[in-house]
């Protein structure tokens, strides 16, 4: 994981899309510690393609529609419940409170977006991040109940997929993604995804 030296202004949403567009995202030390602007390489990328790959079993989850999907209901619920500040120690904590709000405040802009999986009225699981043109960056998900985030994820890549989008960014490799087809890429080459995919036609709204 690689940290930028160069973003260290006061932090607002204009620094943060500025860092999203030079490839960096935000990660904080503790619920109201300093935060710092980083980037992973290699790069994860879930394919919006025919490589991107759905089990039988979350299929069968999918079928019997256990959860009711929903866009941008419940920002700040799913995005507070991605930061487990009550399950975490100050350590564990890399999604602080002023980062809470300043994401807070781009889903009222119409940039950041969630996907929540709701069961008997509940929010069981989900996962947020931010449009930057054809680019859709996530930033963390969640779940309650077995496969809610996972039904999420395939929802937001449908939703994605009819919308014309191109990248779907992961920020870092993970086993449980690999499963959706996940592969990786140099920060380089994700760069020069990026920059295309904000060169399409602006989608602040999905």
């Amino acid at each position: 994981m690689q940290k930028s030296d160069s973003l260290n202004r006061s932090l607002t949403p204009e620094l943060v899309l500025d860092a999203y567009r030079q490839g960096y995202f935000p990660m904080a030390s503790g619920k109201h510690g300093p935060i710092q602007f980083y980037y992973y390489e290699p790069r994860g990328i879930i394919p919006l393609d025919e490589r991107f790959t759905v089990r039988r079993s979350l299929k069968q989850i999918i079928k019997k529609k256990t959860f009711e999907i929903r866009f941008d209901t419940a920002f700040e619920e799913v995005i507070r419940s991605c930061a487990r500040h009550n399950e975490l120690t100050d350590e564990g904590i890399w999604l602080s409170e002023e980062m809470i709000e300043i994401y807070c405040e781009l889903h009222r802009r119409g940039i950041a977006h969630s996907v929540e999986a709701w069961q008997n009225g509940v929010v069981q699981g989900g996962l947020y991040g931010l449009i930057l043109g054809s680019a859709f960056c996530g930033e963390s998900m969640f779940s309650r109940a077995p496969f809610a985030s996972q039904v999420a994820l395939v929802a937001l890549v449908e939703r994605l997929r009819s919308h014309g989008f191109t990248l779907l960014d992961s920020q870092m490799e993970s086993e449980h993604l690999r499963q959706f087809g996940l592969y990786a890429v140099s920060q380089e080459q994700y760069m020069a995804i990026l920059k295309e995919a904000m060169g399409r036609e602006n989608r602040t709204t999905f």
